[in-house]
Parts: structure tokens; sequence; C-alpha cells
């Protein structure tokens, strides 16, 4: 079954907030552990069958909508920015659910700022298998 690691930065349940200090203001060898770190764990998983992809995404971007003909609406607020929120993601393909949050626990424990693990909260949702609500034809 593929699962989606989602990786934002934004705290989780009864935690609003990380505390931890932005990777914009690490020094240079704490980037590179973390980012080696990232790299040996998918390294791993793709020995192991279970890696599928992943991707860390740019601080850039912006909300789009459709909204009646004409030229969509593009945002930078006033509400939270996906950019703000999310900052990568990983697929894993695995046996079960507690494989899943067993790998999301070694992810989240990548070291940041003073080589200290982050600690940070990984969202982990299972990929959908089947439409929701879809109907089956009695003919």
């Amino acid at each position: 079954m593929r699962y989606l690691i989602l990786k934002h930065y934004q705290g989780g349940p009864g935690h609003p907030g990380m505390d931890y200090t932005p990777m914009d203001q690490w020094q240079p060898d704490e980037v590179d552990a973390h980012m080696q770190y990232m790299s040996d764990f998918a390294h791993r998983l793709q020995e192991t069958g279970e890696f599928v992809d992943s991707q860390a995404l740019s601080g850039e971007g912006a909300f789009v909508r459709f909204d009646g003909e004409g030229r969509p609406p593009v945002t930078d607020g006033p509400f939270a920015e996906t950019k703000d929120l999310i900052a990568g993601w990983m697929i894993i393909d695995v046996e079960s659910w507690d494989r899943a949050l067993e790998l999301a626990g070694e992810l989240s424990a990548a070291p940041g700022a003073g080589g200290e693990p982050i600690a940070e909260w990984l969202e982990v949702r299972p990929f959908l298998t089947a439409a929701p609500g879809k109907f089956v034809d009695a003919d």
C-alpha cells in the first residue's frame, strides 16, 4: 500500500507550531547533514523496495483558483500559504500502516540546527485505492 509522508513544519496535534530554527538560518554543514540524512533514508528504502518518490519544495509559489471566465486570481495571502506549510514529501510503498508510521518516525529524526533531530510532525496519509462513493452498475 502506498502512503504519502508530508513534511510541513507547522506542528501537529496539540502543538500549534514547531520550535525549530528555519533551515535558511542553519549553518552550511547542518544543511548538508540534513540533506545527507534524507538521501541515506531514501537510498535505504530503495534497497528494500519501499521507496517510490520524494521531493523537496521551493519556498516560491502562489495560490490559484478558478473564479469564472478571465484570469484566475493568484495571491500570496492573507491566509497561510502552501509554500509556508509544505516543505516536501515522500511516497512509500509498504506492507502496513504500522510500517508507514515506523518510517515516518525515522524521517522525523532528521538532524537540524546544532545536529539535533528536528522531531517534526509528519502527516502520513494512505493513497486512495478506489473512487469514494463509486456506484456499481447493477446491470
